[in-house]
């Protein structure tokens, strides 16, 4: 094989010069990096960069024959949910562990991503868990997920860890912000208290304006996001990958969506509890339990635009009762 320079695959912007980079880079560089390693974060565009980054130093190194992007690599195997159900099957799971069970093409080792891996159908997790068990020579597995606990714990206690936190926030780039002032303000309305018909009815089309707005928002960062994802997409992807991709997106824009409003309703809440207005803190506790209910919904195929509202009318009746 000849010695060459390779190209690199740029860590994102957020995370170049990071301990935990610094942690990957180090194993990398020492052959010491687990055969599998878990990347998860609420970002799910951000774990993916993270994985190619990682895939592009294991597999084009100067013994390697030619250089190839983590994409496209002979050497790199992915696998993705797939069909109506988006689950990973047990038939994929098989073919991906036969193809790692081969010999390298160009490169000396070998890497299999696996995209939302907490969608494994039970099958596909206990046939999955053999592999790590006895993990194939030069093969390193890299698991996907923003729902690192929606695994099987025997998977995740065999393997190695890695949290990253979104690249970028969504909350400018889509006009969150000024959806998220109006819901602050609307808090601070509501803590006032409402007594008469006509405050409770302004809270009421207030929180319906909110939930039309959010949903706006929703689909145009959802669009954007897939218009882009779409054109670095395999072209041998199946039509049911391709839904699955899109779904899995905007799932993940969501989940963001969601954070961002936790974030905003605890930075309402927070000055007040230190400014000593302990009546906020059972309305902000409740708000916050609600949120997460709510989303927890989510997970379960709730309409986006109906968790909104429910979790909207919980906070009215938490805050105008003070």
């Amino acid at each position: 094989m000849s010695s060459h320079v390779t190209s690199r695959v740029a860590w994102p912007d957020s995370l170049v010069g990071t301990p935990t980079v610094s942690v990957i880079e180090s194993a990398i560089q020492r052959q010491r990096l687990s055969h599998s390693v878990l990347l998860h974060g609420d970002d799910a565009a951000t774990v993916v960069l993270v994985a190619h980054a990682i895939a592009d130093r294991l597999l084009n190194t100067p013994e390697s024959s030619a250089y190839f992007p983590p994409e496209s690599h002979p050497d790199c195997f992915t696998l993705r949910p797939a069909g109506k159900m988006r689950q990973i099957g047990a038939d994929s799971t098989r073919e991906l562990i036969s193809k790692v069970q081969v010999s390298g093409t160009v490169s000396r080792r070998k890497v299999a991503i696996i995209h939302e891996c907490d969608r494994m159908h039970l099958s596909a997790a206990n046939i999955f868990l053999k592999t790590l068990e006895e993990p194939p020579a030069n093969t390193t597995l890299l698991l996907l997920t923003s729902r690192p606990y929606a695994l099987l714990p025997t998977i995740r206690s065999r393997m190695l860890h890695f949290r990253f936190p979104a690249a970028t926030t969504l909350v400018e780039h889509v006009g969150l912000q000024p959806w998220l002032d109006d819901y602050q303000a609307w808090l601070g309305r509501l803590s006032n208290g409402a007594t008469g018909k006509r405050e409770v009815a302004d809270h009421i089309f207030t929180l319906y304006g909110l939930v039309a707005r959010f949903t706006v928002i929703l689909d145009t960062a959802t669009s954007a996001a897939w218009k882009i994802e779409k054109e670095n997409l395999p072209p041998e992807l199946e039509d049911d990958e391709q839904v699955a991709i899109e779904t899995g997106l905007a799932n993940g824009i969501r989940q963001r969506l969601f954070a961002e409003l936790e974030h905003a309703t605890r930075a309402f809440a927070i000055p007040r509890l230190t400014a000593g207005e302990t009546s906020v803190r059972q309305s902000h506790v409740g708000t916050i339990e609600a949120l997460e209910h709510n989303v927890g919904l989510l997970r379960l195929n709730l309409n986006p635009a109906a968790a909104l509202e429910n979790f909207l009318l919980c906070t009215l009746r938490l805050w105008a009762k003070r």
